[in-house]
C-alpha cells in the first residue's frame, strides 16, 4: 500500500486528492466537503490493516482542524480487491461505514470473496448451477435473526440519505419513505445475508444490509439494500426495498438469471 498522504502537501491539496481518488465521494455528506474547505491543518495516521495472499486492506484516519477550532475526521479505505488487484481508496464520514465496507471486501484465497460457497459438486455445469440455486433460495427465505438493536445518532437522516439516493432499482422506496426518513436521529445496520453463486457462468455476490432507523416519535424504520455484482459487466450494483420480504425477492431473481 502506498503512503496515505505526503508530509510536504498542504491541507488543501491534500483534502482535494483524498476526494479526488475516492471511488465513492460523491456519497459524502455535503456538509463534510464544505467543512473542509475550511481545514486548517490536517495529519493521517494508519487505524487498522489486513494482508494476505489476495488481499491487502488498509483503513486510515485523517483529521483535519478546521478554521472554528473544532476538528473532523475522515476515514479511508484502501484496498486492492479490484480486478488485475488495482488499488482503490473509499472515504467515509464514520468510522462504523468505513469498517462496514472493510468487513464486506473479499478475504478468501485466489480472490474468491470471504463468505462461505455453497452448492453441491458436479460434472454437470447445468446441474452444479441448479444445486447452488435451489441452496441461495433456501438461505433467502431463512428470516433474519432479531437481534437488540444499538442505535447510534449519527446524522441518520443524512445517511437514510445516501442510502436512497445510491439505490439503482425502480422500484426503490419514494418520496413517502424519504419524507419520514428526514427526522430520523439514530440508526444501526446490520448485515442479514451474505452469499456467492454462479450467474450466467461466472460467480456474482449478494449480500443484503438492514438500516434500522429510530424516528423522533419513538417510531422505527427499515431500509433493505441489496449488493450485488449480477450485472452484464459484473459491476458492484445497490438495490433498496422497503422491506425485507421484497429484498430478498429481488436477490432470488437477479439470481436466477440465465
Amino acid at each position: 500500500m502506498n503512503a496515505p498522504h505526503d508530509p510536504y502537501e498542504t491541507t488543501e491539496t491534500h483534502a482535494e486528492r483524498l476526494l479526488g481518488r475516492a471511488l465513492n465521494s460523491f456519497e459524502l455528506p455535503d456538509s463534510t466537503v464544505e467543512q473542509l474547505e475550511s481545514a486548517l491543518a490536517h495529519s493521517s495516521a494508519l487505524h487498522s490493516s489486513h494482508h494476505s495472499s489476495t488481499l491487502h486492506r488498509s483503513t486510515y484516519r485523517h483529521t483535519f482542524l478546521l478554521a472554528d477550532g473544532t476538528a473532523l475526521s475522515l476515514w479511508e479505505l484502501v484496498h486492492n480487491s479490484g480486478r488485475g488487484g488495482i488499488e482503490h481508496h473509499e472515504l467515509y464520514a464514520d468510522e462504523a461505514e468505513a469498517s462496514l465496507a472493510a468487513s464486506r471486501l473479499p478475504v478468501g484465497f485466489d480472490g474468491e470473496w470471504g463468505v462461505e460457497r455453497f452448492g453441491v459438486l458436479s460434472n454437470d455445469p447445468d446441474d452444479e448451477l441448479e444445486n447452488d440455486l435451489e441452496a441461495l433460495t433456501s438461505l433467502l427465505s431463512r428470516p433474519v435473526p432479531r437481534q437488540p438493536r444499538m442505535y447510534v445518532p449519527d446524522n441518520s437522516a443524512d445517511h437514510a440519505r445516501r442510502v436512497l439516493r445510491r439505490a439503482e432499482n425502480a422500484d426503490r422506496p419514494g418520496e413517502e419513505t424519504a419524507r419520514r426518513l428526514r427526522v430520523a436521529f439514530a440508526h444501526h445496520i446490520t448485515q442479514a445475508f451474505g452469499r456467492h453463486c454462479p450467474v450466467e457462468g461466472r460467480d456474482a455476490g449478494f449480500t443484503l444490509y438492514e438500516h434500522a432507523f429510530l424516528l423522533l416519535d419513538g417510531s422505527e424504520m427499515s431500509l433493505w439494500e441489496v449488493e450485488h455484482t449480477a450485472t452484464p459487466d459484473g459491476r458492484h450494483m445497490c438495490e433498496v426495498y422497503g422491506d425485507e420480504r421484497a429484498a430478498r425477492e429481488a436477490m432470488e431473481s437477479r439470481a436466477r438469471v440465465r
